[in-house]
């Protein structure tokens, strides 16, 4: 599979594509306005502990205080406890399960803890946190006040995963894990313990910090978003990295070299002067990130719905046709489908449930072959998922690990006028409410005048040759009602004065829908 990470630096923002086959895959944006959190370290103090959700909220000085579970808390919050450690898929987090232990009596009020933050703010909530800490470095990931050594499940072959821990067991500094990361595969005993070195110089630094520091204290960040993605996703399988800034070029090549120097010769400056982005057709695919509808090449599309609990994803089949038998079209355009979803999903960074609408398909051995086909698309995927088989009713149920905000959120803002409802009420629907509100007024002897303020639109639908509402309302109530265009006001709103009083009277007769 052909590979490439394509960068774009500009003034206010960073853009950092990664691309599969020529087709974008990934989109990273880190903006000058705004900080990433994940992989931060904080010093930071209990503020209430809820045994009831076996959770606590710890002050880590951001705006809202970070969510902390049971399930997240490790060795160094809970000494001299048993734990059993799961391994990780891409060997990312060891997760340290107590026994039955209420979180109660492992945490108290104002206690101090170190934690780390594993998921992003989003919506309402605040950065969700572990106390077991880790350092990701380029082969491996450093886990202290641990003592194990693990090795990545996707290094599949027995022979390699044997030689990685014996390699790691002689350069592993005492009371400390190590995790060996997929690229570590092949690597040798100096890279390790250059890797190892750098991540314990690191930890050094933050213990420290912790010592002098009054919770709650900021004690590591991250690194910036361009030096993490390199480390990440920049393996020996991508064939190259272009980037349009002589500084940002100068800086890759300089912490690529730190890192693996044998890369070096895939990182290209771009130079021309048409924009990178529009060179490889990613800007266009930017642009259709907010589309719900996306057409495929068949005819058929899919349709993208965002919600806060879970997304959902309908295939329909448009105008696709065929000649051939109707099942194998259907199996055709599902696993097109298939394909265009698994990258959408990948794309815009799509987490938590999600709930995939095949078109129904009566063979068993294509729901399996559509599944399986499903499942190979996030082969690449850096997030883990869990994916149920096709139902009987078509559907496909999986989870997808959120870390931060879907990339819906980064481009977009709530509507002014629908609030994210994602539609406004009908002008009929308007029009009664409106006659209702007069209903009101009459009953409460308001008086007799009024000026009524809305949209135009509204006021056209209002004004209607064939049906004027406002002369309806004026005869059944016996009001005299001037009509007032206001274009400040949403299509689905409209303001009411007493021109008796020349005040403001809207809410006084109003209820909400």
């Amino acid at each position: 599979m052909k590979k490439e990470i394509v960068v774009n630096v500009g003034e206010h923002e960073t853009r950092i594509a990664l691309l599969e086959n020529d087709l974008m895959v990934e989109l990273h944006i880190e903006r000058s306005d705004e900080s990433r959190m994940v992989g931060d370290i904080y010093k930071g103090k209990v503020s209430t502990v809820l045994p009831g959700m076996q959770a606590a909220f710890i002050e880590i000085g951001t705006e809202k205080a970070a969510f902390l579970h049971s399930s997240d808390i490790g060795i160094a919050a809970s000494s001299n406890r048993r734990y059993q450690l799961d391994d990780d898929e891409d060997g990312f987090e060891v997760v340290r399960k107590h026994r039955h232990e209420s979180i109660d009596k492992i945490l108290s009020q104002r206690q101090e803890i170190i934690v780390q933050v594993i998921k992003e703010p989003m919506m309402t909530k605040g950065p969700r946190v572990t106390s077991d800490i880790s350092l990701p470095g380029r082969f491996s990931v450093l886990a202290p006040n641990s003592d194990y050594i693990r090795v990545s499940r996707r290094i599949t072959d027995p022979a390699e995963r044997k030689r990685l821990r014996t390699l790691v067991y002689d350069v592993k500094p005492e009371g400390v894990g190590i995790i060996v990361r997929t690229e570590g595969a092949g690597r040798t005993e100096k890279e390790f313990k250059s890797d190892i070195r750098r991540l314990s110089k690191i930890w050094g630094e933050i213990k420290r910090k912790l010592e002098k520091s009054r919770a709650p204290a900021l004690l590591h960040k991250e690194e910036e978003m361009t030096s993490s993605v390199i480390r990440d996703v920049f393996t020996t399988d991508v064939d190259r990295l272009i980037v349009d800034d002589r500084s940002a070029f100068r800086q890759i090549v300089k912490y690529v070299k730190s890192i693996d120097p044998t890369l070096r010769d895939k990182v290209e400056f771009y130079q021309s002067e048409v924009p990178v982005f529009d060179t490889f057709d990613i800007e266009k695919e930017i642009d259709k990130m907010l589309d719900r509808k996306i057409w495929l090449k068949r005819g058929a599309h899919i349709i993208i719905d965002q919600t806060e609990a879970l997304v959902t994803i309908d295939v329909n089949t448009g105008r696709s046709v065929g000649r051939s038998d109707p099942e194998h079209l259907i199996l055709q355009t599902n696993l097109e489908a298939a394909h265009e979803a698994a990258r959408q999903i990948r794309l815009r960074d799509i987490g938590g449930l999600l709930i995939i609408d095949f078109i129904d398909m009566y063979s068993h051995d294509n729901r399996r072959k559509l599944f399986e086909e499903f499942k190979k698309y996030f082969a690449n995927d850096r997030a883990r998922n869990s994916i149920t088989p096709v139902s009987d009713f078509g559907l496909i149920e999986m989870t997808r690990e959120r870390i931060r905000p879907s990339i819906l959120y980064t481009f977009s803002e709530t509507c002014p006028m629908c609030k994210g409802f994602g539609r406004i009420l009908s002008k009929e629907t308007l029009s009664m409410k409106i006659d209702r509100w007069f209903m009101r007024a009459k009953a409460a002897k308001a008086g007799k005048n009024f000026i009524l303020c809305c949209h135009a639109e509204l006021a056209r639908f209002l004004r209607n040759d064939e049906a004027d509402r406002i002369r309806e309302i004026e005869k059944a109530h016996r009001f005299k009602i001037e009509l007032s265009i206001d274009e400040s006001l949403a299509p689905d709103e409209y303001r009411i004065i007493s021109k008796e009083e020349n005040v403001d009277v809207t809410a006084l007769y109003q209820k909400t829908r």
